[in-house]
């Protein structure tokens, strides 16, 4: 690997990530003038290992993912050209830490993103099926031209201004996470997603995240959310979950992901959706009789323990 670092700094978004931060830090160490993590409360030994290794630790309070990169955005003191965006469970291998070394330099102006082609590893599996592989995310952005759409769930990066391309190397989540670590996990990411649809439903925060953004996201993303909202919401209760299982593991071929894909394409292809849907469906019993936004308001608080109010 050449010896010259990219003009990059790297932001990490933390909370008891003592299994991973190690490892992530390390896969950017060659590429980064600097690190951020930006942590959440860790009360574990996420901190301590970061700083063991010299990088830039802060504290923040969670709101969301997408308003705890944007605070990052916007206050961390980063004096590097470009910015990359990291998951503590994420890792950029040698050949893509390779490619942004000989690449980023002889990027033109227009260019202000790059895209990277996630892979998911799963129980020690390669998911390579089911429309899992490649995901393309901007993950990598000039300062001041990316910032993450302002969502509950499902955020992406997005470009102000300029254009992307996208950069061919090894960019891997994974986890090291149990199955309970991979269900309680989506267990809260459904109670989020929930939450988002009704507050829309209801209009119950005055500034609430919006379903749409004006920004310049992946036209992936864009006909992910169409699909959503034009099919998938418009199906009768239950018919959209094990529609879009079928999807995935047959017309997609994620059947030949092995018993790992099986697993995997069943817990989050399915049984997911399905408990986001469930979840939408119980507690809008609930809020439907209540006489006004405040009420309701309060009572999704209790519910889900979020304190929507504060948003």
């Amino acid at each position: 690997m050449g010896s010259t670092k990219p003009d990059i700094s790297v932001i990490i978004l933390t909370h008891n990530e003592q299994a991973h931060i190690a490892r992530a830090i390390a896969s950017v160490q060659a590429i980064a003038e600097a690190i951020f993590i930006v942590d959440s409360g860790s009360d574990d030994n996420t901190l301590a290992i970061a700083r063991s290794m010299g990088v830039h630790v802060v504290s923040h309070p969670f709101t969301t993912q997408a308003r705890q990169l944007n605070w990052a955005l916007d206050t961390l003191p980063i004096r590097s050209h470009w910015i990359l965006r990291l998951d503590a469970d994420e890792i950029i291998e040698d050949d893509l830490a390779q490619a942004i070394i000989e690449t980023l330099p002889a990027l033109g102006e227009d260019i202000t993103g790059v895209e990277f082609a996630r892979k998911h590893i799963f129980m020690g599996r390669w998911i390579r099926h089911g429309g899992r592989y490649p995901l393309w995310m901007l993950r990598l952005f000039r300062k001041g031209y990316g910032r993450s759409e302002d969502r509950w769930m499902d955020e992406h990066i997005a470009l102000t201004k300029g254009q992307t391309m996208r950069l061919q190397g090894g960019f891997a989540d994974i986890n090291l996470g149990d199955l309970s670590h991979f269900t309680t996990k989506h267990n809260g990411y459904a109670t989020r997603e929930a939450i988002s649809i009704l507050i829309n439903r209801y209009a119950l925060v005055a500034n609430a995240i919006p379903t749409d953004e004006p920004l310049a996201i992946a036209g992936s993303a864009v006909t992910r959310r169409w699909c959503k909202r034009h099919i998938y919401d418009r199906l009768p209760f239950g018919c959209g979950p094990m529609a879009y299982f079928l999807y995935r593991f047959i017309v997609r071929a994620g059947f030949l992901d092995g018993v790992e894909g099986v697993i995997y394409h069943g817990l989050q292809g399915f049984w997911y959706r399905f408990l986001v849907d469930a979840k939408v469906l119980y507690w809008d019993r609930a809020l439907r009789k209540l006489p006004d936004r405040e009420a309701r308001l309060a009572r999704l608080e209790e519910l889900t323990g979020y304190r929507l109010q504060e948003i």
